[in-house]
């Protein structure tokens, strides 16, 4: 490169460092803003998650990019990406508190993952929270006492036992909630062991989620609902999403949601351990997509044996599911062995056509991720 050539690149690399300063001066002013408008609907006990206000103001976006001449889906991803910031940021304030004469939440396993983060989300919303964990029980008679709420997230296979055993005693008027990924036999076990407000919750992640907004929590509802109406508003607060379904359904969708989901995850990491697989050479040979799936293997390998044992182990009818997968494995890989082409692309098209506009949908949100994914990639 000539002298010429590398002053003028000098040049406009100093204006492209000035606009990305200026660039950083605009964000910090755009966060201000978001933690004031945070406040303020803190104080008015808003849920920080308005979906209807994010879509109407990203369409704006992007309709204004494409009249300036820039990618709408820039100014969309480097949006969310600013909301996703600013909704880590809005816990930091706290919560409008809706039950203030409650009395305090004795979180039973509150010492775990998911304990903590509950614990957390109530005493921002300004809640007393007391833990109970197995080297302590002598303390329960005096936690109960008190309890508005008694939320139980414990191992899925000592739950019902706990609940049958510990939890026969609790005062009258005290919300009993679980936050088990199964909910008939727990509902079940809570409604046999206490006679005052019963309600399972199943929260739709896990617990390294920096905030609740736009995450999903499963409700059955089990005795007295409006006793515990104001937890589903606190939870609807912290920007979560409710959605209610009867214990049996949920835990027939579970069967293929989360068991044969983490079983074939499982067995794929299994495969690649015992095939001795590279991963080095596998991440530099994998295209945006096939990095995305491993991540999503060594995601599951990189947490706790033991609660994905329970949720697999636990599910009854699991074992049916995957077993009617691995039929399904076997009569496709048959056609592969006969070289039945025809076959093959006569039941894609079946699946297809079953996935309907689902499909081309799923694409397009599967495009912004594997692209996301592509920028990551250090080379």
């Amino acid at each position: 490169m000539n002298e010429k050539t590398t002053a003028e690149l000098e040049q406009l690399r100093g204006l492209i460092d000035g606009v990305d300063q200026e660039l950083l001066r605009l964000l910090r002013k755009r966060l201000d803003l978001v933690a004031r408008v945070g406040a303020v609907k803190h104080a008015a006990g808003l849920p920080i998650y308005a979906p209807q206000r994010e879509a109407a103001m990203l369409a704006k976006r992007r309709e204004e990019a494409g009249a300036m001449g820039v990618a709408p889906q820039l100014i969309e991803d480097i949006l969310r990406r600013l909301m996703r910031e600013s909704y880590l940021n809005e816990k930091d304030v706290g919560f409008k508190q809706i039950k203030p004469d409650l009395g305090q939440v004795v979180i039973v396993g509150g010492e775990g993952q998911l304990g903590r983060l509950f614990g957390q989300m109530l005493s921002l919303s300004g809640y007393r929270v007391e833990t109970l964990d197995k080297d302590d029980w002598q303390r329960a008679p005096d936690l109960f006492a008190g309890a508005g709420l008694v939320l139980v997230t414990v191992p899925i296979s000592v739950t019902c036992e706990l609940i049958r055993e510990k939890l026969t005693h609790l005062p009258e008027d005290c919300i009993l909630a679980d936050l088990t990924s199964i909910k008939e036999a727990p509902m079940q076990a809570m409604l046999a062991a206490h006679e005052g407000p019963v309600v399972g919750l199943h929260p739709m992640f896990g617990p390294d989620v920096g905030s609740l907004a736009k995450q999903v929590v499963v409700v059955c509802h089990g005795r007295q609902r409006q006793a515990y109406l104001w937890l589903l508003q606190q939870i609807e607060i912290w920007g979560a999403r409710v959605v209610e379904a009867e214990p049996k359904r949920h835990d027939d969708a579970m069967q293929l949601v989360q068991a044969m989901r983490h079983f074939s995850t499982f067995v794929y990491g299994l495969n690649l351990y015992k095939e001795a697989a590279d991963i080095d050479s596998l991440l530099q040979f994998s295209s945006p997509i096939y990095r995305l799936e491993l991540a999503m293997v060594g995601r599951l390998f990189a947490q706790s044996p033991e609660l994905y044992a329970d949720i697999i182990f636990a599910q009854q009818g699991s074992e049916q599911v995957i077993c009617d997968y691995l039929d399904n494995y076997r009569e496709a890989l048959e056609l592969l062995k006969t070289g039945n082409r025809e076959e093959f692309i006569a039941q894609f098209r079946r699946v297809a056509l079953w996935f309907g506009d689902f499909a081309p949908q799923f694409q397009q949100e599967s495009r912004v991720m594997l692209q996301s994914v592509n920028d990551m990639k250090c080379s």
